[in-house]
């Protein structure tokens, strides 16, 4: 009797051991099917799948090379918000157009500046404005594949306002943010090859 007993809590103590080997990696994987990104829109950290971030670059709103005969000379950078596209003068009567993400109701905004500054991989440091109305932001975030700012940044002038890329870019073509422009980092990477310091940038409805 004791014997059997003996093999009993044997068998059962395996088949726990054997149960925790088993469910640990598929927990694990579970775990690492996601991976955290901080969304200055939502005020906070979200997770996204992998599968969405490994379409990080996509953009929704493809790219093209359009006919231009605007009034805006070439090397500058035309917003238009309501639209919600970007568009960059080629010159010769061409220009790209990219698909944006723009600021929410409350934080759009219009005007004429000139880029001052190019980053790639740029680190986050929420403009105080911003840190005001989510005091729990970060005081900084360094470069990478997880920030808010993407692949690539151009900073407008003196504003607080950015040209970057995003790790969301089903966001494009939609108002989320807090006035920055957001491009996909694919579309982000190909506009900043383009676009110099001191190129002119016009922000309008």
């Amino acid at each position: 009797m004791h014997m059997m007993m003996r093999k009993t809590l044997l068998l059962a103590a395996a088949l726990l051991v054997g149960g925790a080997a088993v469910s640990s990696p598929a927990f694990a994987a579970v775990e690492k099917d996601y991976t955290n990104f901080y969304d200055p829109a939502a005020g906070g950290f979200v997770k996204i799948p992998k599968v969405q971030r490994a379409r990080a670059s996509e953009s929704p709103i493809k790219r093209e090379t359009i006919a231009y005969e605007g009034p805006y000379g070439e090397g500058t950078i035309i917003v238009n918000t309501a639209e919600r596209r970007l568009y960059y003068v080629l010159g010769d009567g061409k220009a790209l157009k990219y698909g944006i993400g723009v600021g929410r109701p409350g934080f759009t905004w219009t005007g004429a500046h000139r880029v001052t500054r190019k980053a790639e991989w740029p680190g986050w440091t929420p403009p105080p404005p911003m840190r005001k109305r989510q005091p729990d932001l970060p005081y900084h975030m360094p470069g990478g594949p997880d920030n808010p700012l993407g692949a690539r940044a151009m900073y407008i002038g003196s504003t607080i306002y950015r040209i970057h890329g995003t790790a969301e870019p089903w966001t494009i073509g939609q108002a989320v943010s807090s006035g920055c422009i957001r491009m996909a980092n694919e579309d982000v990477i190909d506009l900043y090859e383009h676009v110099a310091v001191g190129a002119r940038v016009v922000v309008q409805h």
